[in-house]
């Protein structure tokens, strides 16, 4: 009986799941897929960056150009700067006055919304008590329904209030509409959150409250600052809440409603310069407020995952 050693295996003999040139032939697969992947994922973000930065850089530069040089050459850069686009927007067209308004409504109802929500949100994430899931499944079906749904309604409820055409009717409004995705956003970031920190103050002698705003809220910073940028562009860009509850006073108006009185007064004019300009002065604004807290609005987002 004979004993044959064999050195090589022959080309065609399978090999195991281990062996080297299988693990290489599938690592060749998965970086060549990935790249595919990579490339064209890239290339999207290419062109959808393009396609939504272009008509703003184009908006910002035709600012400063005068109308008869905005029909005639729209695409061109500025040859002469014409800054008395921007001060005939701000002062003329009241800009100004409708841009201190809007700061106004955004920020205190940002700040009632952000205030009210996350306190909503850590109790129902938090606490168990009877009808605590009806509770937060009534503010969730609030997101369902569209501003045009309840315009009627508001309007007549703004108006038994005596709220109709001022500013604080307008801020009430912009927070009872922001809540209910504010309520939804924080309950589940706040459920991500670790409870033996809130229970460790809790057992040192901390009230519900004091543990709610000196732990659980700079817990929660990402969270509420992710959900805080998104109120403020939701808020800012707002058009038909202010143009049927705010309609009546035009010292009142915010820049939504200036811009569209901005458009409308040019008439046979064309001051498409001074339009140009006032809609730069109500975009630059957010785009600021993005770029500045871009990182924690990412944190914000993905939180709840990496947890």
């Amino acid at each position: 009986m004979t004993t044959e050693t064999i050195d090589e295996l022959p080309e065609s003999a399978p090999r195991k799941p281990g062996s080297p040139s299988t693990s290489a032939s599938r690592w060749k697969w998965r970086y060549s897929e990935g790249g595919v992947l990579n490339a064209f994922s890239h290339i999207f973000l290419l062109v959808w960056g393009l396609m939504v930065g272009l008509p703003l850089l184009w908006a910002l530069w035709s600012s400063f150009k005068s109308s008869g040089d905005i029909l005639s050459h729209p695409l061109s850069f500025p040859t002469h700067f014409h800054f008395d686009n921007w001060s005939h927007a701000w002062t003329k067209a009241h800009m100004g006055r409708y841009f201190i308004n809007t700061i106004i409504v955004v920020g205190f109802s940002t700040f009632g919304t952000m205030l009210f929500g996350s306190m909503a949100a850590y109790v129902l994430a938090r606490f168990e008590f009877p009808f605590n899931r009806l509770i937060y499944f009534i503010f969730v079906a609030g997101m369902a329904f569209p501003v045009v749904m309840v315009l009627v309604p508001l309007f007549f409820v703004t108006t038994n209030l005596g709220i109709i055409n001022t500013l604080p009717g307008l801020i009430l409004v912009y927070i009872a509409y922001s809540l209910p995705f504010t309520v939804f956003f924080m309950t589940s970031f706040f459920r991500t959150l670790p409870t033996s920190v809130a229970e460790a103050a809790l057992v040192d002698g901390a009230s519900h409250t004091r543990t709610f705003f000196q732990i659980m809220v700079p817990m929660a910073k990402p969270g509420i600052i992710s959900i805080g940028i998104f109120n403020v562009l939701g808020q800012w860009n707002q058009y038909l809440l202010p143009l049927v509850l705010n309609q009546g006073n035009t010292d009142k108006w915010v820049l939504t409603q200036g811009l569209a009185d901005l458009a409308v007064q040019q008439g046979y004019q064309g001051d498409w310069g001074g339009l140009f300009a006032g809609l730069s002065i109500a975009m630059l604004p957010v785009l600021a407020v993005y770029v500045v807290f871009q990182r924690q609005v990412q944190a914000g987002l993905t939180a709840g995952a990496l947890k």
